[in-house]
C-alpha cells in the first residue's frame, strides 16, 4: 500500500484514488467484518447454520426416505471462548498508566492524563479495542476534540478503516474511515449514502457519493487541531491476523460433528420397524398406530427397529482432539480443564498458562506501541494549552496485570522476602494488590507519620 502513500504525497486525494481504496480493500475488510459476525453467531456468518440437509438417494419408488428430514445445526462458538479467555486475561485488571513523576514539571501532565482516562471510561475502551484486536487481527481508535474542548478517543471497526502507513498501523502517515449511513431525501425516504472521512497530520476531509458508479466529492473540510493522524491502529501481531484465524476449520469440524452425532440420535425415532413372522395390512397399520399393541401369535414371532450402530467412543474421542487441538494451535486454554482443578502452585500455573501468555505477551507489546502513539498525538494538543512538551509522551508507562486468582499470602511472604533486596518501587508493583505504586508509597509515609516511628513526640506535663 505505500504506493498509495507516494500518490498523495505528490498529488493529494483525488476521487480515483478513493475508489481505487475501497475497492482494493474490500476483501480484507469483508474478512474482519465476517469474522465480526462470526463471533457475535449472525446466521449468515457460521457455516453450520446455514447447512442444508443432505440429499440422500430415494432407492426406488416404492422406498420413502425420512432420516433426510433430520439436520441439526449446533453451533459451538470456541471462537469466542478463544477471544474471551484473552480479553478477560489481558484486560480483566485495567492497564495502569503511570507518568514518570522523577521528571522535571509533569505533574499537569499526570493530572491531565488521569482526566483524560475518567473522561473516555479508558477501561472500558481499552477492552473493547482489545476484543476486536483479537477478533479481526487489529482495531482501530480515533482521536477528536469534542465541542468542549476536550480531548477524547473512540474505538473504530476496523471494517471501516484503511490505515497507510510505511511502518506499522500503530504509526499512520494517512487514514480513511469508510461507512455507509441512509439519510431521508426530499420524498422523505432513505437513501444509502457512502462516506469516506480523511485524515492525515493537520486535516480531517469528508467525501460522500451516493452510488458506487458515482466520484467521491469532497463535502466537508476542517482542522483537527493535532500534529500528526488522529486515526491510528492496535494491532493484534505482525501478521494482523485474529486469535482464531488459524483454527476456523477445526471449529467448523467440531460443530459438524457435533450435529451429525444429533442427527444420529434422533434418527432412532425415524428408524424403520421390523415384523419377523407376521404381517401388517393397512387396517393392522391403523389399530397399532391407534393403541401401540402387538399381538404376537407364533413362538418366533418378534418385533424390533432397524438401526444401524454407533460407535459413541469414536465420537467422543474425535471431539476431544478436535477441541485440543483447536485450543492448543490457538493458543488458548480451557479452565473448565481437569488440569486446572486443586491447588496448583503458581509455577505448575504459569506453565499451563504459558502458550496463552506468549500470545498475550505479543499482543501487549503491541497494544503499548498503539497506546504511545497515542499519547504522541494527544501531547501534540497539549502542547499548545502549555500542559507539557511534544515529547513528554516517552514518559509515559504502561503496565499490564493479568486477571488470575490471587493467592495473597504467597504474594505476601516474597514480597517479604525481597524487602531490602530491590526498591520498593519494584517490590511493591510485584503485588496484585497494588495499582498505584506512588500511590501507595505516599499512603504508606503517611502512616509511617501517624502510626510509626515518624510519630511526634508528646511533651510531659
Amino acid at each position: 500500500m505505500n504506493e498509495y502513500i507516494t500518490y498523495i504525497d505528490e498529488k493529494g486525494v483525488t476521487p480515483l484514488l478513493l475508489d481505487k481504496l475501497v475497492t482494493e480493500t474490500k476483501a480484507e475488510r469483508n474478512k474482519r467484518l465476517l469474522n465480526y459476525n462470526r463471533y457475535k453467531v449472525e446466521l449468515s456468518a457460521v457455516p453450520i447454520l446455514t447447512r442444508k440437509p443432505t440429499d440422500y438417494a430415494q432407492g426406488n419408488d416404492h422406498v420413502v426416505r425420512v432420516d433426510d428430514k433430520v439436520n441439526n445445526t449446533l453451533n459451538n462458538p470456541l471462537d469466542a471462548e478463544i477471544v474471551d479467555t484473552k480479553v478477560g486475561y489481558m484486560f480483566g485488571n485495567p492497564i495502569s498508566y503511570v507518568v514518570d513523576k522523577q521528571a522535571h514539571n509533569l505533574s499537569k501532565l499526570a493530572e491531565v492524563i488521569e482526566l483524560f482516562n475518567l473522561r473516555n471510561s479508558v477501561d472500558d475502551l481499552d477492552s473493547e479495542s482489545g476484543k476486536k484486536t483479537a477478533i479481526c487481527g487489529y482495531s482501530a481508535r480515533l482521536l477528536y476534540i469534542d465541542t468542549d474542548g476536550n480531548e477524547r478517543a473512540m474505538v473504530i471497526d476496523p471494517w471501516e478503516t484503511i490505515i497507510l502507513s510505511p511502518t506499522d498501523v500503530s504509526e499512520p502517515k494517512y487514514g480513511f474511515r469508510y461507512f455507509k449511513s441512509a439519510e431521508l431525501d426530499a420524498e422523505g425516504e432513505k437513501v444509502e449514502i457512502e462516506q469516506l472521512v480523511f485524515y492525515d497530520a493537520t486535516t480531517e476531509r469528508l467525501y460522500t457519493r451516493a452510488d458506487k458508479d458515482s466520484p467521491f466529492v469532497l463535502k466537508d473540510e476542517r482542522k483537527h487541531l493535532f500534529d500528526y493522524c488522529p486515526l491510528f491502529g492496535v494491532p493484534n501481531n505482525e501478521e494482523l491476523q485474529g486469535d482464531a484465524d488459524k483454527v476456523y476449520n477445526l471449529i467448523d469440524a467440531y460443530d459438524r460433528t457435533i450435529s451429525d452425532a444429533s442427527n444420529e440420535i434422533e434418527q432412532w425415532r425415524l428408524a424403520y420397524m421390523v415384523l419377523k413372522g407376521m404381517g401388517m395390512d393397512e387396517e393392522d397399520a391403523q389399530k397399532v398406530a391407534r393403541t401401540g399393541i402387538f399381538e404376537l401369535m407364533g413362538e418366533n414371532d418378534d418385533i424390533k427397529y432397524l438401526t444401524k450402530e454407533v460407535n459413541d467412543q469414536m465420537i467422543e474421542n474425535h471431539l476431544n482432539r478436535l477441541e485440543e487441538n483447536i485450543m492448543r494451535l490457538a493458543k488458548s486454554v480451557n479452565f473448565s480443564d481437569d488440569s486446572f482443578a486443586g491447588n496448583a502452585s503458581g509455577v505448575a500455573m504459569k506453565y499451563k498458562l504459558m502458550a496463552l501468555e506468549n500470545k498475550c505477551k505479543t499482543m501487549e507489546r503491541k497494544f503499548i506501541t498503539a497506546l504511545r502513539y497515542q499519547f504522541k498525538v494527544l501531547c501534540s494538543a497539549w502542547a499548545k494549552k502549555g500542559i507539557c512538551q511534544k515529547d513528554d509522551y516517552l514518559k509515559v508507562w504502561y503496565e499490564f496485570k493479568r486477571n488470575l486468582p490471587v493467592d495473597l499470602l504467597s504474594e505476601a511472604q516474597a514480597s517479604q522476602a525481597m524487602k531490602g533486596q530491590v526498591s520498593e518501587r519494584t517490590r511493591l508493583s510485584k503485588m496484585s494488590i497494588v495499582d498505584d505504586v506512588e500511590y501507595e508509597l505516599e499512603e504508606m509515609q503517611k502512616d509511617t507519620k501517624l502510626y510509626g516511628n515518624g510519630l511526634e513526640q508528646l511533651d510531659d506535663e
